[in-house]
């Protein structure tokens, strides 16, 4: 079967996110093999927003418009030590999602037309995606093997903004907390 993962996305779309590098050895084969985004560059993460900006409209401003909205944020740690589902979705719960929550509303606040998710939800739930477009037989599957390695621990400095070029996703910009 033709790999489409890069169906899902536009190019010159941008997205911010927290790297969780902390879960890549034990989210990376699963990601890999049956997350879409993954296929196409983007590390395991918790989204702050997406989609953001369309890329056309990333300049210096912007630049430090968002280095002064994430640096009036102080640095925190998430911990996952459950799962959670979405129709099609296994995910990880970080907690405390409160400074996930803030970062999401204050860069909202400032561009008011880039809601996330397109607007599509009332309520957004912060989570680290680990399986997409999955059964929930395999969702299964995979929920009781993950649950011999939680909990861990991500220590987050910092939020980036990564831009889809049509074929990958490419970080453009870091921005860091309590800066």
């Amino acid at each position: 079967m033709a790999d489409d993962s890069g169906a899902l996305f536009e190019a010159g779309q941008t997205g911010l996110i927290i790297l969780t590098p902390e879960a890549e050895p034990t989210l990376q084969g699963w990601r890999e093999r049956l997350d879409p985004s993954a296929r196409v560059g983007v590390p395991a993460h918790v989204t702050v927003l997406f989609p953001f900006l369309d890329a056309s409209r990333l300049d210096a401003g912007v630049d430090a418009a968002l280095a002064d909205l994430v640096g009036r944020h102080q640095p925190f740690d998430l911990r996952f030590a459950s799962s959670g589902r979405f129709p099609d979705v296994l995910y990880l719960v970080p907690e405390p999602d409160a400074p996930l929550r803030g970062l999401t509303r204050s860069i909202v606040e400032r561009w008011p037309e880039a809601p996330p998710y397109g607007g599509r939800f009332v309520d957004i739930v912060p989570h680290l995606t680990v399986v997409h477009g999955q059964e929930d037989p395999v969702l299964d599957a995979i929920e009781v093997d993950l649950a011999d390695t939680l909990p861990f621990t991500c220590h987050v400095s910092s939020v980036e903004l990564m831009v889809y070029d049509g074929s990958r996703w490419r970080e453009r910009s870091s921005y860091a907390l309590g800066g």
